[in-house]
């Protein structure tokens, strides 16, 4: 028994010093923790989506779905060949002009007014330690080193796939402002940045880190968290109001109301830029399924439609491509225009 206690209390002092890891951020504490308390959107100690969203719906419990889905064989999970990329010199691209060069899964920058918006990027490691989510042959071209000096750093949510903190401790000189949902700050402090620097948005809320740019903060449906502790920093879309522009940042989430409200507050969306890839049938509140992606850019009314977490990571059980023949499959039903780049290449908006 004392022996069996003993290992108890050594594991228990292992996770708690893994997760202690300046990786894993920092829980939201003093005046933001108060703020947050403030929120409409947190109550009884989490963040809650607006919709009822149950994170699993398989009726078999928490641990024998993802017993399932780890251990579940699927054929094409990964690329049996390099994914395929070409290198762009970013740094040589004129902000001036509006563009945007995807780095697969849910990382692009955007060029537009003159300035740099980059958005959940993720260049080193997906996962807390990166041999458990390795990166498709190819599809890892890009490295912080490549990117230019950005004006504006677009977080959705707290997730390892969207935030990667050797991404941003290497790009932290780099960084002009940070947008991000409420909580998520905490991060960004205890990493090294400043209070200044943070543009920190509950839904509904709006800024202006940039002059001439406006963000505001809105609904996703989805959920967050770092560590052992859920849902304590929210999670968020976007849409950015460049001087030439109207783009819509999905982030993370599954289909709901909101992609009408945001439709019908925000006509003549140029780009929305929505998740594909990542589901699950069991996940269908918090990932969007491919069936309900067109219904999702039709609410939007968006002119253009760009698809992204997808092609970089398996951390779903369909084949790799599917998502990118979903992508073909909307192409094929304008409008919206679907953009099908290939990773690195420049697309012109």
């Amino acid at each position: 028994m004392l022996i069996l206690l003993g290992i108890v209390c050594l594991l228990a002092a292992a996770v708690a010093l893994f997760i202690n890891q300046p990786s894993f951020g920092r829980l939201p504490r003093g005046e933001r923790l108060a703020r947050i308390e403030r929120s409409p959107n947190y109550r009884d100690g989490q963040f809650r989506n607006r919709e009822r969203t149950p994170q699993i719906t398989s009726g078999r419990g928490r641990m024998r779905t993802m017993l399932g889905f780890l251990f579940r064989s699927t054929e094409g999970l990964r690329p049996a060949e390099p994914v395929p990329a070409v290198r762009t010199d970013l740094r040589g691209l004129d902000p001036a002009q509006d563009r945007l060069v995807w780095f697969g899964h849910s990382s692009y920058l955007i060029l537009s007014g003159g300035r740099r918006i980059l958005v959940d990027p993720v260049f080193r490691s997906a996962a807390p330690l990166g041999f458990l989510n390795r990166a498709f042959p190819g599809s890892d071209l890009y490295r912080p080193e490549d990117m230019p000096a950005v004006d504006l750093l677009v977080i959705s949510h707290d997730h390892w796939d969207h935030l990667d903190y050797r991404t941003v401790r290497e790009l932290k000189d780099r960084i002009g402002k940070v947008v991000c949902p409420l909580g998520v700050g905490e991060h960004f402090e205890r990493w090294g940045f400043a209070p200044e620097q943070i543009a920190e948005l509950d839904w509904d809320e709006d800024a202006t880190p940039v002059e001439g740019f406006r963000v505001f903060c809105l609904t996703s449906r989805h959920f967050s968290g770092r560590g052992l502790t859920p849902n304590r920093t929210l999670w968020a879309s976007y849409l950015l109001e460049t001087p030439t522009r109207k783009i819509y940042i999905g982030g993370d989430g599954g289909y709901g109301n909101h992609f009408a409200q945001i439709g019908e507050r925000f006509p003549e969306i140029d780009l929305a830029i929505l998740e594909n890839g990542q589901y699950n049938v069991d996940w269908r509140y918090i990932h969007t399924l491919p069936d309900q992606l067109p219904q999702a850019a039709a609410d939007l009314g968006a002119r253009k439609v760009l698809t992204v977490h997808h092609s970089k990571y398996a951390l779903a059980r369909h084949p790799w491509d599917e998502p990118l023949k979903t992508a073909v499959a909307m192409a094929g039903h304008e409008p919206p225009a679907v953009l099908r780049p290939v990773i690195g290449e420049v697309v012109e908006l």
